[in-house]
């Protein structure tokens, strides 16, 4: 009977493992076909994917008029597209460095503020605090689109829009770092606060010398999670940002035409290269972080 029930349960985890790496081999399909054609020769690309993509006369729209024969292993591998994109194209470039440059202050002020709002939310109680805290959470589930016309009504009230402050101050004050931070630092001990007081601590020395190093790897999955979300944000430029010269790679990508597939590969890698490092960088940190299983690591 033990011999059975072992055979069985053996069964079920090899079945969940093969549905699992099923569905992992289908979502980086994508990826890998990306990263393996970017580094295919111009002729290449053509040949492969040429006949599939035509221009609308109207626009120049492309379409796809055939099915796609997809082809992940390069006859040789060629660095042509990079080399286009990095050196003969600055354009690549200055719209990578307009990503930095928008997702940069927000990941790093968006946490300064949300450490500071979660401190206030999981140090002091009361009903005013429960009801700011439940607005930040129906904030934070509230879809982007749904905020995005009053965000350009009150940039075009300061006289922001088409500034680097209207992607910005949204940005800073997003309320889902405050959410995850907030759900964090209220599984601190109040008898580890209450010691540290005790010892002469003010509030300031109890945030920065007790709060936010045993908060450390929610503030770094919440670092991750941030800068993923802004690295690939698209809406609010296209909206707040009038100027093209402005916009960062995420909005750039769509721009690139049928007779640049290559290089659609190439600036797609290079596209996806901080938000991989971050991750593998960061990994151990987000799953400390969103797990709340446990006490406090100190």
């Amino acid at each position: 009977m033990a011999k059975r029930k072992k055979r069985v349960q053996t069964a079920k985890i090899t079945l969940a493992t093969m549905v699992a790496a099923a569905f992992a081999i289908l979502f980086l399909m994508p990826i890998v076909l990306t990263i393996t054609n970017s580094f295919m020769a111009a002729s290449e690309i053509s040949a492969n994917y040429g006949s599939v993509f035509a221009t609308n006369s109207n626009g120049g729209k492309v379409y796809i008029s055939e099915k796609v024969n997809l082809k992940f292993i390069p006859d040789m591998v060629s660095f042509s597209q990079y080399n286009t994109v990095l050196f003969k194209s600055p354009e690549y470039l200055l719209k990578f460095w307009n990503s930095v440059i928008l997702v940069a202050p927000i990941v790093i002020f968006q946490l300064i503020v949300a450490s500071l709002a979660s401190y206030g939310f999981a140090r002091y109680r009361g009903k005013i605090r429960e009801i700011i805290f439940f607005m930040y959470i129906i904030l934070m589930l509230m879809p982007y689109q749904v905020t995005l016309v009053p965000n350009y009504l009150v940039s075009d009230w300061l006289n922001l829009l088409d500034t680097n402050w209207a992607i910005w101050l949204p940005g800073i004050m997003s309320p889902f770092a405050v959410f995850l931070l907030t759900k964090f630092m209220r599984r601190i001990p109040e008898s580890v606060m209450e010691a540290a007081q005790i010892d002469g601590a003010g509030e300031w020395q109890i945030y920065r010398r007790i709060c936010l190093p045993l908060c450390r790897g929610a503030i770094c999955s919440a670092a991750i999670l941030v800068f993923i979300d802004y690295w690939n944000m698209v809406e609010q430029p296209l909206i707040l940002l009038t100027d093209a010269e402005t916009h960062p790679l995420s909005v750039f990508l769509s721009k690139i035409n049928a007779g640049e597939i290559g290089l659609a590969f190439a600036v797609a890698t290079i596209y996806m290269v901080p938000s991989l490092l971050i991750f593998l960088y960061g990994e151990e940190y987000l799953v400390d972080g969103i797990t709340y299983q446990g006490g406090i690591k100190g």
